[in-house]
């Protein structure tokens, strides 16, 4: 059998590859030079790199602040969507009465973009009396319906068999669930971490629809001060952005293979 080298493919994916990082390289040489983004010919390298821009950003504004605001929002959404996901794939596993007419719900809801419920879920938030707090903040996105399906996939391909002889040693159903099922889905677990960690970062419409006191304000929302309050916003933007970027891309990075894993098990089920 005629084998074809593998080379071409290989040079076709590094040459995408280059393409697409293109824009990452462009913002990060910006924040270290403050050049003119519309200079004919572009500058491939960096010239007279420096920290200016990074320094300006860190202390124009509370950015540590902004910052532990921004963890601690996604460390409670992070937590939150492992606990409330894994229990509830767990349950559409199970056989019971309207399983069907409650998975065609959750994927109808799917559809339904946020900005269509955010009345309900800010009258909800005032009357838990969550206004202006880190958990109102983290409450609309402490579970996440793509995020309830990796989980379910996942606990699909636990045998049976193993959940049985748990029962049959007495465990109950929480038990099971965070003794048997969830170690045995170290795949879901990381897409629920980098998919609920991303989504809570960048969440700008419902921190500003709650948040009243700057001090509780986020990174995305400190973006929108900072840029009220610097006039060459060029280079100090593109810095912004790289500090908000590198959390996310390092988790991601931290955790692509089980990611890619989690998004695709199941996939080959029929």
């Amino acid at each position: 059998m005629h084998r074809y080298p593998h080379w071409p493919f290989h040079v076709t994916l590094s040459t995408i590859c280059a393409l697409m990082l293109v824009p990452f390289i462009w913002v990060l040489k910006t924040s270290l030079t403050g050049e003119n983004i519309f200079t004919y010919p572009p500058s491939v390298l960096p010239q007279d790199p420096h920290l200016f821009y990074y320094v300006d950003v860190w202390y124009t504004i509370p950015f540590f602040r902004y910052l532990v605001n921004s963890f601690l929002v996604s460390l409670i959404v992070v937590v939150a969507n492992i606990v409330f996901n894994a229990m509830a794939g767990y349950a559409l596993t199970r056989e019971f009465i309207g399983k069907k007419a409650i998975i065609i719900l959750f994927l109808s809801c799917m559809m339904i973009p946020f900005q269509v419920t955010i009345i309900p879920a800010y009258l909800i938030t005032k009357e838990l009396g969550l206004l202006n707090t880190h958990l109102g903040m983290a409450l609309p996105v402490m579970s996440t319906i793509v995020c309830i399906f990796v989980f379910k996939a996942s606990f699909d391909a636990v045998p049976r068999s193993l959940i049985d002889a748990a029962r049959i040693d007495g465990l109950p159903d929480w038990k099971i669930i965070f003794k048997v099922m969830v170690p045995l889905s170290q795949s879901a677990i990381a897409t629920n971490i980098i998919l609920a960690f991303i989504w809570s970062w960048n969440n700008f419409l419902w921190p500003l629809v709650i948040i009243r006191d700057q001090h509780m304000q986020t990174l995305p929302l400190g973006l929108s001060r900072f840029l009220t309050v610097v006039e060459d916003t060029t280079g100090a933007l593109y810095a912004f952005c790289i500090m908000v970027l590198i959390p996310g891309l390092v988790i991601f990075l931290l955790a692509q293979r089980q990611f890619i894993a989690g998004l695709t098990t199941g996939a080959a089920k029929g």
